[in-house]
């Protein structure tokens, strides 16, 4: 880790952990430009609600981002992050959540949000964060970020 000398003490390259810490909260909660809000509980359809009969309730795997099977280092926004593993959790009280695994963090990147089910598409609304749209079908989960295309599979 590179530091800065700052008198007779030393402290971490902070440019560079919140670049990281950046690109990772794009790579997970995405619409950072989005106003945050919540979800009326009366709003929240059950998971069950498909067209299909089929539903999305589940624990998923990260299996690849924009392609590039896991563990894979991308570059985004000037920043180079390498991500080690990732999950995704659908639950059937309407409420979601990821959680990823980047080099160089001491803990997996967690957060959680709130859906909606749509024929075979989530609308997640994100605590703190915007909305993101993602599809299901079978045992594969799919989702694009700011840009970013994130595959999992249960």
């Amino acid at each position: 880790m590179r530091t800065t000398s700052l008198g007779s003490w030393q402290r971490p390259n902070t440019r560079r952990w919140l670049g990281l810490g950046l690109v990772s909260a794009l790579i997970i909660a995405g619409g950072a430009g989005c106003k945050p809000g919540t979800i009326p509980t009366s709003q929240v359809k059950s998971a069950t609600s498909d067209t299909e009969g089929k539903s999305p309730v589940g624990e998923y795997t990260l299996t690849s981002v924009d392609g590039n099977k896991i563990p894979c280092t991308l570059e985004h926004e000037g920043h180079t992050v390498t991500i080690q593993a990732g999950g995704f959790r659908i639950n059937a009280d309407g409420t979601c959540g990821s959680r990823m695994t980047i080099a160089g963090m001491e803990r997996p990147i967690e957060v959680r949000a709130t859906y909606i089910v749509e024929g075979s598409r989530l609308k997640m609304m994100w605590q703190g964060a915007g909305t993101t749209v993602g599809t299901y079908d079978g045992d594969t989960f799919t989702m694009n970020n700011e840009g970013m295309v994130l595959a999992y599979r249960k």
